[in-house]
């Protein structure tokens, strides 16, 4: 079969599933975070367990596998970057295509996209066993967990990160072949670089309460409704977008 002849079939069949399962991955922490924790908010303790025991365990083991074949899925298409006519499996990580603005707008997204499947399998999941564990144990009569509220926390701040780092990390990945083309200047990269490893390693440290603890407060008033995360994201997308390409990038 023609698809399966050399690496471009190949990078194109991992392109497809990295597609279909990067919309279940970021179409469940959309659920997640614009729909679960809502409504989970306004349930009445009884019904709030049982529907955390119930729901919660299968949408998190999709959650989390998407996420890792997302990734997965992502680096194989990376390993497989055509260019020129090498036909190498190793080619993508050797090439000088990491070289261009093409690669620059990739590796943002790559990035952004690695950090937010790290919070999942690290941070999200590790946390939600524990409140799921606590309203199993409550259903069935027992004691509330005393970790569990905090074990919430610590995991919402970082879902509700994650949903803000998707909103650049899909248009970067959407940019490099769409338009990323535009630009012809390879200068003002490190400077880029900079400004990205600064402010996306602030936001995930403050999500990980490295930054003031976890609790309540200003430095962390974007994470707390869904509406300031959505326009938290659009910030941190106009920071890397028109700072990042279009002043420090675009100018020659």
């Amino acid at each position: 079969m023609e698809i399966f002849d050399g690496s471009e079939g190949f990078e194109f069949l991992f392109r497809w599933l990295h597609i279909v399962i990067g919309i279940l991955w970021i179409g469940l922490l959309y659920y997640f975070n614009f729909v679960q924790v809502p409504s989970f908010a306004e349930m009445d303790g009884g019904a709030r367990n049982n529907a955390i025991d119930k729901l919660a365990p299968r949408a998190l083991w999709y959650f989390r596998w998407a996420a890792a074949l997302t990734v997965l899925t992502g680096l194989m298409i990376l390993g497989l970057m055509r260019g020129g006519t090498d036909n190498d499996l190793s080619y993508g990580f050797t090439s000088d295509y990491w070289g261009t603005l093409q690669g620059t707008s990739i590796v943002t997204g790559a990035v952004l996209g690695i950090i937010m499947f790290l919070n999942v399998w690290l941070v999200i999941w590790p946390n939600q066993k524990v409140v799921i564990a606590n309203a199993r144990n409550v259903s069935a009569g027992g004691q509330a967990d005393p970790n569990a509220a905090a074990a919430g926390r610590k995991g919402l701040l970082a879902s509700r990160t994650n949903a803000l780092f998707s909103i650049p990390m899909v248009f970067f990945m959407t940019f490099t072949t769409h338009f990323s083309g535009n630009f012809d200047s390879t200068g003002g990269r490190v400077g880029y670089a900079i400004v990205f490893i600064v402010v996306v390693g602030l936001l995930e440290a403050n999500a990980l309460g490295l930054i003031g603890g976890n609790g309540p407060g200003a430095l962390r008033s974007y994470l707390e409704t869904v509406p300031n995360v959505v326009i938290a994201g659009f910030v941190l997308w106009a920071v890397l977008y028109v700072v990042g390409w279009e002043i420090l990038i675009g100018t020659p």
